[in-house]
């Protein structure tokens, strides 16, 4: 059970990873104090596990900042960083049958009537921006009221009061179409919020392209390598993962819109746009000595990389279909975790670029600029992804325009309307093939000669 734990996860970073664990004793608020925190580690160039074990007011600890390092999720995987979106896009296609398990470490305190009170929570306000704390980590589990096949994933969540939590399904997907449906028949959605779990949960809640009869937790046991331990939940019976710190029972209500945000989201933007879908909490199941998990909002890495290795497997997949010549595919945090991609290929035909771009465009709805280069070019460097832009993409005959696709609801530069903006893709790959310009390069074992120069030198890199 444990390896499929955020404790899992703890345990195999302490053991392995020690540095990259900090722990603050100090203590702090839970008004902006933890996210903080964390992007001023990213600013030194550090992406650490972070656990705040005092935070005032509350008993409880918070964890946050668990799949902010590419390094820790691939170790977790089995596999070398540079392996991640392969191995996402392999196993992903694996689906694994779950175990579903009678007793759950989460079920030894139950909280409801009038002693459930979400307040209790240390529930983080991420910036000063923020319409009130927010719940970031919180993954909400609901079935289809007319297929019965479930799903989860992640949504935000506002505290509004004891029982009470604002929520946008703003992704227009499964949870949405979910809700939707309930609400056509006049009724609720039976929900539950699991929070506190393990990094490869993440992952694969972030899978969007599999059959329509396949459950999320098929494909989260899929990239463990073994079936996803489950354990029912609530009067809908849910299935809720064992490994889970926290638990909230409750549904999503019908016909009841309330305002929710603005809330300081991945673009690096407080976004004001909400389906404004309200969450009533009806009992809190937890473990005896849990511990609170958060995601640090907005640009931090914490929020986006797991949803850029889970696209870049998703548009890794798309393009192989069809080009089995693509090496590899690079979603950069910087760029959102969405709104950019770089593929790298081995150009063998000319159009095979403008190929690539629209298949990506037609894989992934929030990407709006796909940049394609060479094999000699290294795509998680974007100095050298720049390098190739400027010195092989011709304006003229290189640049791909998409007027009026769809966009992200979120991107502030889709239109308000109906969300549509001009995508962009660049072809950044040798003019010419073999006859085109001469790349400078330094041979490895020249690198190797002067490293040894520069260690005996005193000089550490």
């Amino acid at each position: 059970m444990e390896k499929q734990s955020i404790r899992g996860f703890l345990t195999m970073v302490e053991r392995d990873f020690p540095e990259e664990i900090v722990r603050i004793g100090e203590p702090v608020r839970r008004e902006l104090d933890i996210t903080s925190t964390v992007f001023e580690l990213e600013r030194a160039g550090r992406s650490p596990i972070v656990i705040f074990e005092r935070v005032e007011g509350f008993e409880m600890p918070v964890v946050t900042n668990l799949a902010g390092n590419r390094r820790l999720i691939a170790a977790a995987m089995g596999v070398e960083p540079s392996a991640l979106a392969t191995t996402f896009r392999e196993r992903c296609r694996n689906y694994r049958p779950v175990e579903r398990v009678d007793r759950a470490p989460w079920q030894e305190v139950v909280i409801e009537g009038d002693a459930l009170d979400l307040t209790n929570l240390p529930i983080p306000v991420h910036f000063a921006v923020d319409a009130a704390p927010y719940i970031t980590a919180g993954q909400i589990c609901a079935r289809d009221p007319e297929t019965g096949v479930d799903t989860t994933g992640f949504h935000r969540l506002m505290l509004k009061g004891h029982n009470r939590l604002g929520v946008s399904l703003h992704s227009r997907r499964r949870m949405y179409e979910f809700h939707r449906r309930a609400e056509a028949r006049g009724e609720p959605l039976p929900a539950v919020v699991t929070l506190g779990i393990h990094p490869i949960h993440y992952m694969g809640s972030m899978a969007y392209h599999y059959p329509p009869n396949v459950r999320k937790y098929e494909i989260i046991g899929a990239l463990f390598n073994e079936p996803y331990r489950v354990a029912r939940c609530g009067t809908a019976e849910l299935d809720v993962p064992e490994g889970a710190e926290i638990v909230i029972e409750g549904k999503i209500l019908n016909d009841v819109r309330e305002p929710e945000g603005p809330f300081s989201e991945f673009t690096g933007y407080a976004s004001y746009r909400s389906t404004e879908n309200v969450f009533v909490a009806e009992r809190i199941q937890m473990r005896s000595d849990a511990m609170f998990h958060s995601i640090a909002s907005g640009t931090a890495s914490d929020h986006i990389l797991i949803s850029c290795v889970a696209r870049e497997g998703e548009i890794l997949n798309s393009l192989r279909r069809n080009l089995p010549n693509v090496i590899a595919v690079h979603v950069p945090t910087i760029t959102c975790g969405a709104f950019m991609a770089v593929i790298q290929m081995r150009k063998t035909a000319a159009g095979q670029p403008q190929q690539a771009i629209m298949a990506t465009f037609g894989t992934e709805t929030y990407c709006k600029c796909v940049v394609v280069v060479d094999e000699d070019v290294d795509i998680f460097n974007l100095a050298d992804v720049m390098w190739a832009v400027a010195t092989r993409t011709r304006a003229d005959r290189d640049l791909v325009f998409v007027q009026r696709a769809m966009g992200a609801i979120l991107d502030p530069t889709s239109d308000p309307i109906d969300n549509t903006l001009t995508k962009v893709g660049v072809d950044a790959t040798k003019p010419g093939g073999a006859d085109f310009a001469e790349r400078l390069t330094i041979a490895e074992e020249q690198r190797a000669r002067v490293r040894r120069i520069l260690s005996a030198s005193g000089v550490s890199i």
